[in-house]
C-alpha cells in the first residue's frame, strides 16, 4: 500500500545552528517522526503565500497544523489580553489559508494545539486568551487526563480516559460552526473538537508528537490511505 503525504505546517523562526544564525522553517522532530510511525510520509510546509494553499493541499494527502504561538486575537474580533504573546501573522495567514483549502477539499486534516484553536477560529469560532493550569513549567511539558465524548470521532480512537501531555495557555471558548466537543479535561477546558461525518477533521489541545500513543495520527493516516 501506497504510504500517504501529511503535510505538516512549521514555524518560521529566527534559529542557530552549527556557525549560522539565519531565519529557519523549524519543526519538533516529535511531529515527522510521529507521522512517520503511524505509516505515513511526512513533508514539512513552511509559511507561503496564502493563495498557494490550495495547490499545496492538492498534493497533499493528510495535513497535519502543528502547534505554536498564540494566534493573533484580531482574527477573532477581540484585543490581545495581557498574557497573550506576539503575534505570527505569517503562520496566522497561511494556516488558516491551509485549514480553510483542507475543509473546502475533503483532505482529512488534524490540528494539535494551536492547530486546533485555528481550526475553530477558521470555522468562526473564539478563544480564551489565558488560562491556568495547563503548563507544567517555562519549557516544560506537563500531563494531564481527558476525558472523550462518547459518540465521536475521537472517542472511537480513544475510548478511554487518558494522559496526554500539553503546554497550552489558551483554549477554545465559542465553538466554530459545525464543530463538536469530543474530549474534556476535569476542570471542563475542551480538549479535542471535530467536524461529524462525512469529514475526518479533529484537533486536539495537547501534543500527541510528545508520546508514544500513535492513535489519533495513525487515524489521520488511514484516513489518507
Amino acid at each position: 500500500m501506497t504510504q500517504p503525504l501529511i503535510g505538516v505546517s512549521t514555524y518560521l523562526e529566527q534559529a542557530s545552528w552549527g556557525v549560522w544564525r539565519l531565519p529557519a522553517a523549524l519543526l519538533p522532530a516529535g511531529y515527522p517522526r510521529l507521522v512517520q510511525s503511524s505509516g505515513g510520509l511526512a513533508a514539512m510546509l513552511p509559511p507561503d503565500e496564502p493563495g498557494r494553499a490550495a495547490a499545496t493541499v492538492a498534493r497533499l494527502d493528510g495535513l497535519v497544523v502543528a502547534g505554536g504561538p498564540d494566534v493573533e486575537p484580531v482574527r477573532y474580533g477581540a484585543e490581545p489580553g495581557p498574557r497573550t504573546g506576539p503575534p505570527a501573522r505569517e503562520r496566522d495567514a497561511w494556516e488558516l489559508a491551509l485549514i480553510r483549502a483542507a475543509l473546502d477539499s475533503g483532505t482529512p486534516l488534524l490540528g494539535i494545539c494551536r492547530g486546533m484553536q485555528l481550526l475553530n477560529v477558521a470555522l468562526g469560532g473564539t478563544l480564551v486568551q489565558h488560562l491556568d493550569g495547563h503548563v507544567e513549567a517555562v519549557g516544560v511539558f506537563g500531563r494531564h487526563p481527558v476525558t472523550p465524548v462518547a459518540g465521536t470521532l475521537y472517542a472511537s480512537l480513544v475510548p478511554e480516559e487518558s494522559s496526554v501531555p500539553t503546554y497550552h495557555h489558551q483554549s477554545v471558548d465559542r465553538l466554530g460552526d459545525g464543530l463538536v466537543v469530543s474530549a474534556h479535561a476535569h476542570d471542563g477546558t475542551v480538549e479535542a473538537v471535530e467536524l461529524p461525518d462525512p469529514a475526518w477533521v479533529l484537533g486536539v489541545q495537547w501534543h500527541p508528537e510528545m508520546a508514544d500513543d500513535t492513535r489519533v495520527m495513525a487515524g489521520l493516516v488511514r484516513a489518507a490511505s
